[in-house]
């Protein structure tokens, strides 16, 4: 995820303060790392260099001085463009649980790969139930319901793959051995 293409989408309904786009950041993605105030303004920063943002008002409302940012023609522009860019799938595998288990069959034997992998297996079959459970709330925004599918589908993809490979990790130990 661009941090910087968030907030350029946040600012396209209008100017805000950098808090204003945290807690926005925030609502609108829940299940997304929450930003620090220093990575707002530090992208704030590089976007308004880029000419991509300007600084709007400043105002002082019970509080240290506040300056809002509004989005330019060319910031608009650059985030119409991202918002049409398909996004290539990973060209490489990269995920620490795939890591684990091939290292665990090199270092160890196949029971500690079949140990690890149910282990992990338990801990995505937790989170789950916890997001099925926060999906399903009634008081769940729709921010969360959607951030919910997108994760549930990638642990659903995840316990599948350990499945398989729990099916297979003797097989594995021997093929990564040789």
């Amino acid at each position: 995820m661009s941090t910087g293409h968030v907030l350029l989408g946040l600012l396209a309904t209008g100017p805000k303060h950098g808090y204003e786009l945290k807690r926005a950041h925030d609502a609108h993605m829940p299940r997304a790392k929450p930003l620090a105030f220093g990575q707002v303004y530090a992208t704030l920063g590089r976007l308004q260099r880029d000419g991509l943002v300007t600084e709007g008002d400043r105002d002082r409302d019970a509080g240290p001085e506040r300056t809002s940012f509004a989005l330019t023609d060319a910031g608009r522009a650059r985030l119409d463009e991202w918002l049409t860019a398909v996004e290539a799938p990973a060209p490489f595998v990269a995920s620490e649980l795939l890591a684990k288990v091939v290292v665990a069959l090199l270092a160890a034997d196949s029971r500690r790969a079949g140990d690890y992998l149910a282990a992990q297996r338990a801990a995505h079959a937790a989170r789950l139930r916890e997001l099925t459970a926060a999906k399903l709330d009634p008081e769940s925004a729709l921010g969360d319901v959607i951030a919910a599918d997108f994760a549930i589908s990638h642990l659903d993809a995840d316990l599948r793959w350990m499945e398989t490979t729990i099916a297979r990790v003797g097989e594995l130990q021997q093929g990564v051995q040789a």
